[in-house]
C-alpha cells in the first residue's frame, strides 16, 4: 500500500500507538489500513460414497483438482460463501452440513473453511472457474493432483473419519507452503 484510501496522502508503515504491529498509517488524516487474513470458504460436496471435485481452470494451480471453495465476499456467512462457491465452481446444488474442518495458513494470511454438504442431485457442471466437475471415490481420487495442501489435509481427514464411522470438527495450521 501506497497512498490512504480516505485522503490519498502517502502512507507511512509504523507501530501506531497501543497496537504491536507495525501497519500502514496515514500521517495526514490518521487512518490506520488494517490488513488482515483472508477466509476461504467451501464444501465437500458428497453423492452416495462419492465427492464432487472441480478441475481448476484458473491460477494457481491450473489443471490440478480441488474442492469448491474461495474467497468470502463482504456481506455474506461462511456458509452462504460456501454455498455460492459450490454453485459457481460446479453448478451444484446442496444441502450444506456442519462446518468439517478449518485449516489456519499464517504463511499466506487465509483461513480455510470447509463444510460438509449433500448434493441435491447430479445436475452438475463446471463453471467458469472450472474445466471439469466429477464425481469420486476414494480410490479414483487423483491424490497426485490435488491443488492445495488444505483441500488434500480436507480429504484425507474426510475419509478417516468416513471409515471409522463418525465425523468431527479437525483444526489445525499449515505453516509452509
Amino acid at each position: 500500500m501506497n497512498f490512504c484510501s480516505e485522503c490519498g496522502s502517502a502512507v507511512l508503515v509504523r507501530i501506531p500507538d497501543g497496537d504491536h504491529m507495525p501497519r500502514h498509517v496515514c500521517p495526514d488524516c490518521g487512518t490506520v489500513h488494517y490488513q488482515n487474513p483472508k477466509m476461504v470458504v467451501g464444501c465437500i460436496p458428497e453423492w452416495d460414497d462419492k465427492i464432487l471435485l472441480c478441475r481448476r481452470a484458473i491460477e494457481p494451480k491450473y489443471g490440478l483438482w480441488t474442492l469448491p471453495a474461495g474467497f468470502m465476499e463482504n456481506g455474506e456467512t461462511t456458509l452462504e460463501g460456501a454455498m455460492r462457491e459450490t454453485w459457481e465452481e460446479a453448478g451444484a446444488r446442496i444441502e450444506p452440513g456442519a462446518l468439517y474442518t478449518l485449516y489456519n495458513l499464517p504463511h499466506i494470511n487465509q483461513v480455510y473453511l470447509m463444510f460438509r454438504a449433500r448434493l441435491l442431485d447430479l445436475d452438475y457442471q463446471p463453471g467458469i472457474e472450472s474445466l471439469e466437475a466429477r464425481l469420486f471415490t476414494e480410490d479414483e481420487i487423483p491424490w497426485e493432483e490435488i491443488a492445495f495442501r488444505t483441500v488434500r489435509a480436507t480429504l484425507e481427514q474426510y475419509f478417516r473419519d468416513r471409515r471409522a464411522g463418525r465425523f468431527d470438527f479437525h483444526f489445525g495450521d499449515i505453516r509452509t507452503r
